[in-house]
């Protein structure tokens, strides 16, 4: 099993979920509104007047099975509109209880 953190743009939330039901990962957990900037190109997410986007988050867990397919689905969202911003990092999960 592995964790994926999703950070995005609010405007890729809808899409998100989804990309989620659609490859059946069903439990997420969503942070709602978040700061924060990119890396390498990203323009901050900070909601005020400067910078007026704001971004969102998400962790999910999954089965070691749907990773690829899942970021490849997030990579295309994330190409379609990259001046949004999207980036997923994933995890290995040790123990569940």
């Amino acid at each position: 099993m592995k964790s994926v953190f999703i950070a995005y743009d609010q405007a890729h939330h809808e899409h998100i979920i989804e990309i989620l039901g659609h490859l059946n990962c069903r439990g997420f957990t969503s942070f709602g509104t978040v700061q924060g900037r990119g890396t390498h190109k990203g323009e901050p997410h900070y909601g005020t007047h400067a910078w007026p986007s704001l971004a969102s988050a998400m962790i999910t867990f999954v089965d070691d099975d749907r990773i690829q397919p899942l970021l490849a689905r997030l990579r295309a969202l994330d190409e379609e509109k990259p001046r949004l911003g999207l980036r997923a990092f994933v995890w290995t999960v040790e123990t569940t209880i």
